[in-house]
């Protein structure tokens, strides 16, 4: 069944805040294989919490993650994302097409710190695929 067209513009309620530790940045960049010698997050940190984000919507709407495709991720900043900072994410539906069956469903999520300002936005491209025939 077709992702719902109403979703478009919706926006989710925010992940719980996440407080940033040297320990969460040096688990994450061991992860990927590099080392961490502290200081800021490296671009890609904030997909924790793009992803915990995601993961709530797919929740709210009944939309399996085993049918996701992850298609695209982009992060725009206005500032590094340092230890110490407690962020959140609010992610919004911000396109919703079919094609051949599939759902390509376009999000942004803003993350914030604990004053509200903007640290950085992501976008994300979602192939929901189809039912099997």
């Amino acid at each position: 069944m077709p992702v719902d067209q109403s979703l478009v513009g919706r926006e989710f309620p925010p992940t719980r805040p996440y407080a940033v530790s040297e320990e969460k940045i040096r688990a994450f960049v061991t992860s990927t294989g590099a080392d961490y010698d502290g200081g800021p997050a490296p671009a890609t940190f904030p997909i924790v919490l793009a992803f915990d984000a995601m993961n709530a919507f797919l929740a709210a709407e009944s939309i399996d993650l085993f049918r996701i495709v992850h298609g695209e991720q982009k992060f725009s900043y206005e500032r590094p994302v340092r230890p110490g900072d407690v962020l959140t994410a609010t992610l919004t539906v911000a396109s919703l097409r079919q094609i051949s069956g599939n759902d390509i469903i376009g999000t942004t999520s803003r993350v914030t710190d604990e004053a509200g300002a903007l640290v950085c936005s992501t976008s994300a491209t979602l192939v929901h695929r189809g039912a099997e025939s």
